[in-house]
């Protein structure tokens, strides 16, 4: 068919089609008699699926290759070895490429286009296997992925239902069918690996703080969730690890019933938790490499400056001139936040897959400015230290959005960088939404009582 595509996917990809139905159906089947929102868990698989499918599809057809097609033929050139040299494919997953594990590959196997990439690399070493399972088929390696990838997305989409019980569709929507997260989120791509483990690290979080349930298979998944995204992409465990200290202190002030002595404790508690998150950072300054604490300004700055240059031919977006200092970055808060959740704006779109983008976008900001003008903006930003979830969600996809949005230079890598963030995001308008809804129905009901009581 082509160089990506063969016969082989088009037989492993309605086989996989069949078989994830299937497997769905009978997850859905166990489950749906004491909890009715897996009546979402057969369409939530087979959105992804069907996500997967289209990003290869037009990776392959529409841009004519990219990095998802790089990795996989980086996971052929794996998979081949594993036939040839089991030993040095093994070594390759397990340890750092070196000189013997480098020259194991060949003309037979292929060669490693990442080869150079530590970070691309760790996809490769994640995937490989998929693909040797996939009788090297590019679409069947990739729907692999998201099968596996769907069960952490899944426990996100239950924990919020956990702690709101009746906004089963909304978190559906938020969750499971958003457009951009649905594609960008199902290829083989970092963005699917890395948005698999924050919904791991997020949902393992909340069960070893509320549920108190399988704590050391929760402490393994967080453990496991955060070394996957300090490997591939440490900037967002940079954004998710204030928001999980934060989380916690106002999760142990909750259980202290006099006022007095959580107003004591307090302060105390967001100290000892700055200060930790900021030694931890510190620590895994190596492993955050140009995201570590000491150079992430410098980075953002760089960033900034190289976006003007005009070899992005129309694809750059430009939030201002600042200085790489606290105060400089800080000033371009609104301009980052606007940027990564609603840019590209409808008239900024100059390509199908960038309209898309844009109206999705559009969306988010005509609910964002409904939400804010019905709350007056003060209620809307008070809601959300009422719950702890809440509270993780809106200052997760804010501050992360502010790190995209400062550091991404052009709106095609901010399309699927951004994704982490929106169903978070999303999450937090509905519950917002549904909270306010909810404190207005009650002040009528008062209302009600009162004047019947007169």
């Amino acid at each position: 068919m082509n160089e990506v595509l063969s016969i082989v996917d088009v037989i492993i990809a309605p086989l996989y089609l069949i078989l994830f139905y299937f497997v769905a159906q009978r997850i859905r089947s166990k489950n749906i008699e004491k909890d009715p929102s897996y009546r979402y868990y057969v369409t939530g698989m087979m959105v992804k699926m069907f996500g997967a499918i289209a990003v290869c599809l037009v990776y392959v057809f529409y841009y004519g290759g990219g990095d998802t097609i790089n990795y996989h033929i980086d996971c052929v050139a794996v998979s081949k070895l594993f036939l040839k040299h089991p030993w040095q494919a093994i070594r390759f997953t397990f340890l750092p490429i070196d000189a013997e594990m480098y020259y194991s590959f060949d003309n037979e196997t292929g060669w490693l286009f990442y080869g150079y990439d530590s970070k691309a690399m760790v996809v490769d070493k994640f995937n490989w296997f998929f693909c040797f399972l996939s009788f090297n088929s590019f679409i069947g390696q990739t729907m692999l992925l998201s099968f596996i990838c769907y069960f952490s997305i899944w426990r996100l989409y239950k924990m919020f239902l956990i702690e709101f019980p009746d906004m089963e569709r909304n978190f559906a929507i938020a969750i499971l069918f958003m457009p951009s997260v649905v594609f960008w989120g199902s290829g083989l791509l970092k963005d699917s690996i890395t948005f698999a483990a924050v919904a791991a690290f997020t949902a393992s979080f909340h069960h070893l703080l509320k549920v108190r349930k399988r704590n050391m298979a929760n402490i393994f998944i967080i453990v496991i969730s955060s070394y996957i995204l300090i490997l591939i992409k440490p900037y967002i465990f940079f954004a998710v690890l204030p928001g999980s200290l934060l989380w916690f202190v106002g999760f142990q002030l909750s259980k202290l019933k006099n006022p007095i002595l959580k107003s004591a404790v307090a302060p105390l508690l967001i100290f000892i938790s700055i200060i930790s998150g900021y030694l931890m950072l510190r620590l895994m300054g190596e492993s955050l490499g140009e995201y570590s604490v000491t150079k992430v300004l410098d980075k953002a700055y760089v960033t900034n400056q190289d976006l003007k240059q005009d070899y992005y031919q129309g694809a750059s977006f430009d939030i201002g001139d600042f200085d790489p200092t606290v105060q400089g970055i800080l000033g371009k808060l609104p301009a980052a936040i606007n940027a990564a959740l609603f840019r590209p704006y409808l008239w900024e779109a100059y390509t199908a897959g960038m309209l898309m983008s844009s109206l999705e976008n559009f969306l988010l900001l005509i609910m964002t400015i409904y939400l804010l003008l019905k709350m007056r903006v003060y209620n809307f930003f008070l809601l959300m230290f009422r719950h702890h979830v809440l509270f993780f969600s809106v200052f997760f996809s804010l501050f992360f959005s502010f790190s995209v949005g400062l550091t991404t230079s052009n709106f095609g890598s901010l399309v699927r960088y951004k994704i982490p963030a929106i169903p978070f995001y999303v999450a937090s308008l509905f519950i917002i939404h549904y909270t306010y809804k909810k404190d207005i129905e009650k002040k009528e009901m008062d209302v009600v009582e009162k004047v019947a009581i007169t």
